[in-house]
């Protein structure tokens, strides 16, 4: 893997075989909410537009996909860390930002001092109940997807 130097300090990692051809053009570290993605200015067509050195290595994701750095850190562009996938597959890679439980699902509510589970369906989150048990919470949790997968299959 080869260093790719960005503004604000940063680097992007690539792999050695794309470094060249990535390393040709002059490359900025862009935050975007928590993330550092590695991007560069392009006109096309007189338009300036914004690309995403991911979309370079791997590709732009088709309708209904979104490109995923598995590790979660946005300048590991290395082939191994990215993929493409859907926003659902995207948000359950997250870490839980709260910290608060190692399930995905499930937050510690500290009014009720008990276990929140919250699922995101088309865009609509929905309240699953409040648990005192973690792993219960988290039953309800995947109760709840196996659900939706069915849903989907049929």
């Amino acid at each position: 893997m080869k260093e790719i130097q960005l503004t604000q300090g940063k680097v992007a990692l690539v792999d050695d075989d794309m470094f060249d051809e990535i390393n040709q053009f002059k490359w900025y570290a862009n935050k975007q909410k928590n993330t550092f993605y590695a991007v560069r200015n392009s006109k096309t067509n007189g338009k300036c537009c914004l690309i995403l050195m991911h979309h370079e290595i791997i590709g732009r994701p088709s309708n209904g996909f979104e490109t995923d750095h598995k590790n979660g850190d946005g300048l590991r562009n290395l082939r191994s860390n990215l993929r493409h996938v859907t926003s659902r597959q995207n948000n359950q890679n997250r870490k839980n930002l709260k910290k608060t439980s190692k399930y995905p699902g499930v937050y510690w509510h500290k009014q009720s001092k008990k276990w929140c589970v919250l699922i995101r369906i088309n865009g609509k989150q929905n309240y699953l109940g409040l648990f005192t048990d973690e792993i219960k919470a988290f039953e309800v949790y995947s109760q709840a997807v196996n659900k939706i997968g069915e849903k989907i299959l049929k």
